[in-house]
């Protein structure tokens, strides 16, 4: 290859990543798309085969990368350099106003310009930035110590990876990670699908995603940010020119024209902005809980200074959660496809939050126990932060004076389903029914989970159809979609040639799913992706995971008892066992993949591979770490064994390297090590 043609390639790839990253702030940032999404995606593919051409020119922040990359193992404590200190929280207008005459009072009588923003509901990052590249994101942690979630943050489109313009070398700013409803929601209809307890609010949600080891699930979870406060490096003198300038340079920020933020300098119009926003949140995509409010001049700000604890220049003023009472008509009972019993309060509809509610969750026995719940209770229902509407109270006062005030609502002891006696363990929450093979929502629960995406992923299945196919007879099991005749499913209602053709298909292809998909699909209670994963790699095989003791199963990496002694259970039973043997004869991978010359040289090493090498390539380099027990990691961290640099290796891993007293190798030397 010339190096003219290099030359041109390298170009070419940098113009692609600019574009790009462009296109991406005016589509996620500022909404204002000029490419259509077709577009967007050639221009991606394009870049995508250049840089597999050419992979002399990685770069870890090519919007290539966004996906999410390899999981990492925990994450590493980091010192703010300037701490995240929480605001003091206000709930009226007197409270605003006095907080108003405090402040005047210590800049003796100065005019003060309060700029107003809204308070965002999630999780509050630290976002560092050098040579106009995404460096590090910290979370707030204890204010004085958080933990770097880069390759977490790195996931979320509204993050900009790299920005553009004339920005300051180094600087820090600071935002809002939350969750948007309708991801969100997406997110609960995905669970509830695959029979998994939905999440019960957006906020916690985002802070659990951040936490999650694998950046890739993370990417699938379409978390936002919003930024809001740049520590250091705008050349301004206020809060709110601030805010504009970080819109330059390319972050997504609240605006003027959306009213998002506004600045007065009177309390009149601080709660103009309040009132507002307590009513027109209802119409907003993401949660918010109320509006904050500072001193906009830095240098007033300097003057009135901190306490231990808060700002003395910013206040927030927090919306009441919303309450409503309405009428409990009955609780009833969903039976999920583990068999876990859900009660359900079904209410008067009533209106809360810019929606009518009609139902409730009551989570388990416990909490219906807890309440003291009547059929026919007038009860208090909020929704605040929740998306998942809850009863929090009761008002006894409104109950009829001949109700038996012992006689609240008694968790069933049969399954409302199948009327098979429910079983509680100890230590757990929920109730259960133990009829897996006889109950019917659980039946098309688990073949739903079986064909869902990311288990054995049968395209032309879906759970409407699987129902079909249940109540017509034709299955009864997963085994039994693959014993399906296109003459038996033509006859069905909404089952064209083409339908039935792409679902027969669909069928025959996942018998090429990996063994830990198979292994996932399955259901068995605790054993999700993660954990299917590390049994297919530790042990091998169904056989020998069906055949091993709890000794065993609790050697792999992160199998507990919980795990071991549910696994034991399901293969114990005859019917799972005969199950497995009929997906088996109908051609399902039931053996991990085999490692050629695999040994365990590098077992229990955390590895980092940076640069660009010579005899093997990149994923060359990481599959024989893979190969001889080591895991590949993309970040450094105390825990790292060390490093495996080639040509090209990143110089902030190299500074963090030296920081942490991590070795660096060579190629060679990791050739050499394994033999």
């Amino acid at each position: 290859m010339g190096i003219s043609s290099e030359i041109e390639a390298e170009k070419r790839i940098l113009e692609l990543r600019k574009q790009l990253h462009e296109h991406n702030h005016l589509y996620y940032n500022v909404a204002e798309p000029v490419i259509s999404d077709k577009e967007f995606d050639m221009l991606m593919k394009k870049l995508e085969e250049l840089e597999e051409k050419y992979p002399q020119f990685a770069d870890e922040l090519s919007p290539t990368k966004r996906p999410g990359g390899d999981p990492v193992d925990g994450f590493e404590k980091v010192n703010h350099g300037y701490p995240m200190l929480s605001l003091s929280n206000t709930y009226n207008s007197e409270e605003v106003e006095e907080w108003m005459a405090r402040a005047e009072k210590a800049l003796e009588g100065e005019e003060i310009r309060y700029v107003m923003e809204l308070k965002y509901d999630g999780v509050a990052i630290s976002l560092v930035y050098e040579g106009g590249r995404l460096l590090k994101a910290v979370t707030r942690g204890d204010g004085v110590t958080g933990e770097d979630v880069t390759s977490n943050v790195r996931t979320i489109n509204t993050v900009p990876l790299v920005l553009g313009g004339d920005v300051p070398d180094k600087f820090e700013i600071r935002g809002e990670i939350f969750y948007p409803f309708e991801d969100f929601n997406r997110l609960n209809r995905e669970r509830e699908e695959n029979g998994e307890q939905v999440f019960a609010n957006p906020r916690n949600t985002a802070a659990g995603s951040l936490k999650m080891q694998d950046s890739r699930v993370v990417a699938t979870r379409k978390l936002d940010c919003m930024m809001y406060a740049i520590i250091e490096g705008a050349d301004v003198d206020s809060h709110s020119m601030a805010v504009k300038k970080a819109g330059e340079w390319g972050f997504k920020v609240p605006v003027e024209a959306d009213n998002m933020i506004s600045t007065s300098v009177d309390s009149a119009g601080v709660m103009s902005f309040i009132e507002v926003w307590d009513k027109e949140r209802h119409n907003l995509p993401f949660a918010i809980d109320g509006v904050v409010i500072k001193v906009d001049r830095y240098d007033q700000q300097e003057r009135l200074g901190m306490t231990s604890k808060s700002p003395r220049w910013a206040i927030s003023y927090k919306f009441e959660t919303e309450r409503v009472i309405t009428k409990l008509k009955e609780v009833t009972y969903q039976v999920g496809r583990t068999g876990a019993i859900t009660p359900v309060a079904n209410l008067e509809p009533v209106q809360l939050g810019g929606t009518t509610v009609k139902r409730a969750s009551l989570h388990n026995a416990d909490q219906i126990e807890k309440l003291g719940l009547h059929d026919g209770d007038m009860v208090y229902v909020e929704k605040g932060g929740e998306i998942i509407p809850k009863i929090v109270d009761v008002e006894e006062s409104l109950r009829s004076g001949t109700m038996d005030m012992f006689s609240g609502i008694e968790f069933p002891e049969h399954c409302p389903e199948c009327k098979t006696e429910l079983i509680r363990e100890e230590g757990e929450a929920n109730h259960y029914c133990p009829n897996a093979e006889g109950c019917p929502p659980q039946i098309t629960g688990r073949i739903t989970h079986f064909i869902a995406r990311k288990s054995m992923n049968i395209d032309g299945l879906g759970s409407e159809t699987v129902s079909q196919l249940v109540e017509a007879g034709l299955i009864a099991d997963v085994s039994s979609l693959y014993s399906l005749k296109a003459e038996e499913l033509l006859p069905l209602e909404r089952m064209a040639e083409k339908s039935v053709q792409k679902l027969l298909d669909g069928v025959e292809a996942s018998k090429k799913v990996p063994f830990e998909r198979v292994l996932f699909a399955l259901g068995i209670r605790y054993v999700g992706e993660t954990v299917a994963k590390k049994l297919a790699k530790a042990l091998g095989s169904m056989g020998a995971i069906m055949e091993a003791s709890q000794e065993q199963l609790e050697e792999v990496d992160e199998i507990g008892e919980r795990i071991a002694v549910s696994l034991i259970e399901y293969f114990s039973l005859e019917d799972n066992r005969a199950l497995v043997k009929r997906l088996s004869d109908s051609g399902l991978q039931m053996e991990a993949e085999e490692i050629e010359g695999a040994t365990d040289k590098l077992a229990g090493k955390s590895i980092v591979v940076s640069g660009v090498f010579e005899i093997l390539d990149r994923d060359g380099v990481k599959k024989l770490i893979e190969q001889h027990g080591g895991k590949v990691g993309s970040s450094i961290s105390k825990k790292t064994a060390f490093i495996v640099a080639g040509d090209k290796m990143g110089p902030s891993k190299k500074e963090k390297a030296e920081k942490l007293g991590v070795a660096i190798i060579s190629e060679q030397d990791l050739l050499d090590m394994v033999g």
